[in-house]
């Protein structure tokens, strides 16, 4: 947005006509006294949503179905259950902001078609950008001592979060205080939606993955992070692009990284049969997250106190020690006993899915995400992504030798399971649908699938045939891939797209000739990250609770560029 966009903007927001009571009308009288049971949420109210920032923009945007008496009151009875009440009913107090929810219109971007140029750029181009790429993130390294990844509110919220999935959330999260940060921020969602400042707060991109051109972004350290950071310096090294200080440093870079997933982020949890399994957290405790000091200090006022370990994280650590060449005993562990236990079976989505906001899909087979820490807390309930149970098989194919699956008929049997959920909802075309996602996009979807194939093929063929014996991984790539070539590359793409377009591509065995639409647009587009990189930090992950909460950064986006433009190089030589 250029600054006189922005200017008008803001003039429209400070200046509309006021049509009934604003964020702020509603709430102050009754979240600013401090009074109630429970003090978090005044502490989030002020923190999130009353602060100077935000304040401005929405005093005046106010909703007309608020000037009726009755519903304003049970709105503001509402907020008063869930500060003063010891055991709220969650359900009833959704309702009234689950029926203002029902009005907004947030629509999944849908881009337009592009037009495919002729042919691909030259090598050396793509190679400088590989060069390029790489040494961001050994520059990042060197001075951070890591390698940072951040985080962005959206408070115009997710498309898929509707009243019906609030209540899901408030009914199915664990803790008070997300339970409270999920309430007002989808309040809040419904005055943003209506004033002209959605404008600046959401305001339209090119492609799938959103920018992350939020103000507020909070830089932090996951194990998660790590993992995939790792598996982009090593395919830096192994392209030969790297100098040879650069692969030293890449070297270096990768068992830092692999130590602080495998040890710094190590945590011991009970498995069902009573035994001990290290897992690795979502979060270390600090200082090794590395917030800002800012946001540090705000983390449990905006509800975020307690992090537990998660599937995800664990398997994407592992898989990362497993390529880089790590001999830690952690690795022996064979995760799929453990899954085996978050395992979905039978139909019986409770008590495992507590937040089902993708039950348009069938769950049975699936391994949900969120791990029960030693005092079993898990403050966002449980729910099941898709893309994580991609990762769960991928791990389990680089270890299918040391975990023994072949030879072991619970094992097998576990990850046959997985890979039924997969091809269910692959067959079903429900993989390209957004609500049937958590915590990714489709087409991360497409990439990770490329990953997960990758692995499967790399197996010796008996393995491959004893694990898959009715040919899922030949019907899943056929659909993703299609879905790839006449979707994705075919319409308008941002850098991040272009680059999991590449990561699929590759990885699914497509002509090297389908590269070009992804490969010209990150060439155009170099240079646009300005001095934070040679890209800008586009949408990776995402949480859809409390509110939409982008997770990428510049680095992310160089590390998913030179993995895509790295195995599009592979593969373009080996035609050539």
């Amino acid at each position: 947005m250029g600054f006189q966009t922005i200017a008008g903007t803001v003039y429209r927001a400070l200046t509309v006509g006021k049509d009934g009571p604003s964020l702020y009308d509603v709430c102050d009288p009754l979240l600013l006294n401090g009074k109630g049971y429970d003090r978090h949420l005044g502490k989030f109210y002020k923190t999130a949503l009353g602060n100077p920032a935000l304040r401005p923009l929405l005093r005046r945007t106010g909703l007309a179905e608020l000037r009726d008496e009755p519903r304003l009151q049970r709105l503001r009875e509402a907020l008063i259950r869930a500060r003063d009440d010891e055991t709220p009913d969650w359900a009833a107090i959704g309702r009234p902001v689950a029926e203002l929810l029902d009005t907004l219109d947030v629509q999944h971007p849908s881009p337009g078609p592009a037009t495919a140029p002729d042919r691909a750029p030259d090598s050396a181009g793509i190679e400088a950008i590989i060069r390029s790429c790489g040494a961001h993130l050994l520059g990042s390294f060197k001075r951070n001592g890591f390698i940072p990844t951040y985080a962005a509110f959206n408070l115009i919220g997710d498309a898929d979060i509707g009243g019906r999935e609030l209540s899901m959330a408030l009914t199915g999260l664990n803790s008070r205080g997300y339970k409270n940060s999920t309430l007002l921020f989808n309040l809040a969602r419904v005055f943003i939606a209506r004033s002209p400042a959605r404008a600046l707060i959401n305001p339209p991109w090119t492609g799938i993955a959103e920018p992350m051109w939020q103000p507020m972004q909070i830089r932090h350290r996951s194990a998660y992070y790590d993992a995939f950071f790792t598996e982009a310096l090593l395919s830096f090294v192994e392209t030969g692009l790297a100098s040879p200080d650069q692969a030293s440093a890449s070297r270096r870079a990768i068992a830092a990284m692999v130590d602080f997933c495998l040890n710094t982020s190590r945590e011991e949890v009970r498995a069902q049969d009573g035994s001990t399994v290290s897992v690795i957290t979502a979060l270390a405790p600090l200082p090794h997250p590395r917030f800002s000091r800012f946001f540090a200090h705000i983390k449990q006022d905006l509800g975020f106190g307690v992090y537990v370990p998660d599937c995800d994280t664990t398997a994407c650590s592992f898989s990362a020690a497993t390529q880089a060449g790590s001999d830690d005993p952690i690795l022996d562990q064979p995760l799929l006993d453990f899954y085996a236990g978050y395992q979905v079976g039978g139909g019986a989505n409770e008590p495992l899915v507590t937040v089902p906001l993708n039950d348009n899909i069938d769950y049975e087979g699936g391994v949900v995400t969120w791990i029960d820490n030693l005092r079993g807390e898990r403050p966002f309930g449980n729910d099941l992504d898709p893309t994580l149970n991609l990762d769960i098989l991928e791990v389990s194919f680089r270890n299918h030798a040391r975990w023994k699956i072949v030879e072991t008929p619970a094992r097998l049997d576990t990850i046959s399971r997985i890979i039924g959920f997969q091809k269910r909802l692959v067959a079903s075309g429900a993989f390209s649908d957004p609500r049937s996602h958590i915590y990714y996009l489709p087409e991360l979807y497409c990439a990770y699938f490329g990953r997960c194939y990758a692995a499967f093929i790399a197996m010796p063929l008996a393995a491959q045939q004893a694990i898959d014996p009715d040919g899922a991984f030949d019907f899943i790539r056929t659909k993703v891939l299609a879905y790839v070539q006449t979707e994705l590359i075919a319409a308008e793409m941002n850098v991040f797209d272009a680059a999991l377009a590449l990561i699929a591509l590759g990885h699914l065995g497509a002509e090297p000739a389908s590269f070009t639409p992804a490969l010209h647009c990150i060439v155009r587009h170099l240079g646009e990250g300005g001095h934070h990189g040679p890209f800008r930090a586009y949408e990776w992950n995402k949480m859809k609770t409390p509110t939409r909460i982008l997770v990428g950064g510049p680095e992310v986006t160089s590390a998913f560029v030179l993995m895509g433009l790295a195995l599009a190089r592979r593969v373009m030589l080996r035609g050539a």
